[in-house]
């Protein structure tokens, strides 16, 4: 058993851009993706802002070559986002070794199901919508879009720390032998249940999201799909593959705090970073820059920022939040920013935390706010789910 996870291929849609080329673009531009509604026809639409994917379902299904009305919106950008992730690979034959897919989700298919809900019991026109209401039916899809459909296939909803885990997991199972290659990430989509959802917790902004300002009014939601192919030390000797970085660590804790807060002092966050740094062998001081979760909110922002003071010793290395630029893409944020995580190491660059301007009052923390070149070898990326569910990824240019 080899001790590298390799990370070989990346495949991503987000609100800035329709492939990984794209979102790089976006990020080193300082060109944000947060808008108002336009895909959704909810009350809301003028009173939040959002990160949209622009690629209407039609165009999404075009591109795939499906019919009209076939796939939740959530399948459909899974299925393109992951077969960029096989074709970055270089992967001619899936079947050649042991894979698997493990993908992340929480909205699953109520984009659609919710459209055509009040006419479930008056005909069966829409059932198959009704019917991919489920978490696992756009992994189902995804596969099937892959030709995976007789590997190993799972689903993973852990909120927003699904995809997380999906990384988490798949590089698990590499490391113990039990697949040798591994498609991991998420996705999801905007729907009416999370807009309403989210606006009864009362953490919607109505202005741009503004991570870790003392001023912060709450998140934006967005929608995403992200996907990584994890490959063994043996398959990346084996097919001269070209590494893109390492799953360096990981850690998954659940400080079981509140049903939708974290902890004040972010003690679910600091073991979830201690436990990856332990997996990784790795000093806290070796962290070279640390992608927050960073949502916003006023709860987030200070319990993960208590908790980076405590794991660094108040000596936080480089550290930004990227979800000003696409909003929180929920299940998929951990992919979204596991791809960002590797182009910071592939360009040894640090993205800015756009919107900043205030420091929190709480404590003296100050993202970085410009595109900063500096020389990077390992990338820290945080993502804290609903239920107390966090974990952490480390990634480095060295196995």
């Amino acid at each position: 058993m080899g001790k590298g996870v390799a990370i070989t291929g990346m495949g991503i849609l987000s609100a800035i851009g329709n492939n990984v080329a794209e979102n790089y673009r976006s990020l080193s531009t300082a060109s944000p993706g947060i808008s108002r509604i336009t895909k959704i026809d909810t009350i809301h639409k003028n009173d939040i802002m959002v990160g949209e994917i622009r690629a209407t379902n039609s165009e999404l299904e075009k591109q795939l070559g499906l019919p009209e009305n076939s796939w939740s919106r959530s399948a459909l950008i899974g299925a393109i986002a992951a077969k960029e992730a096989v074709a970055h690979a270089n992967i001619a034959d899936l079947q050649e070794y042991r894979t698997g897919l493990i993908s992340g989700t929480t909205v699953g298919g109520m984009d659609k199901s919710e459209q055509h809900f009040y006419d479930y019991f008056e005909n069966d026109n829409e059932w198959h919508h009704i019917n991919g209401l489920h978490a696992g039916d756009s992994t189902k899809k995804i596969a099937q879009s892959l030709g995976l459909e007789a590997s190993f296939a799972t689903t993973i909803s852990t909120a927003c720390s699904s995809a997380a885990n999906a990384i988490l997991l798949g590089a698990r199972m590499i490391r113990s032998g039990r697949l040798d290659r591994v498609i991991v990430g998420g996705t999801d989509s905007l729907s009416k249940f999370t807009i309403n959802g989210f606006k009864t917790l009362m953490i919607l902004s109505d202005t741009c999201n503004t991570p870790f300002d003392d001023q912060r009014k709450g998140l934006n939601l967005g929608e995403a799909a992200a996907y990584l192919v994890l490959e063994s030390d043996k398959v990346v000797k084996k097919t001269q593959k070209a590494v893109l970085g390492y799953v360096k660590g990981y850690g998954n804790a659940n400080d079981a705090f509140h049903q939708t807060a974290s902890s004040e002092n972010g003690d679910g966050a600091v073991l979830a970073m201690e436990k990856a740094l332990q997996v990784a062998g790795i000093a806290a001081t070796e962290i070279d820059y640390v992608n927050a979760h960073g949502t916003a909110t006023p709860n987030n922002d200070l319990s993960e920022g208590r908790a980076m003071l405590r794991v660094f010793e108040n000596k936080v290395p480089d550290f930004s939040s990227t979800k000003a630029f696409t909003g929180h893409t929920l299940a998929t944020a951990g992919a979204v920013e596991a791809v960002y995580s590797i182009l910071a190491l592939q360009n040894n660059t640090v993205f800015p935390n756009l919107n900043f301007e205030t420091p929190m009052s709480e404590f003296e923390l100050r993202p970085q706010t410009t595109l900063k070149t500096k020389e990077l070898h390992t990338v820290l990326s945080n993502s804290f789910g609903f239920g107390g569910n966090c974990t952490t990824l480390l990634f480095s240019k060295e196995a």
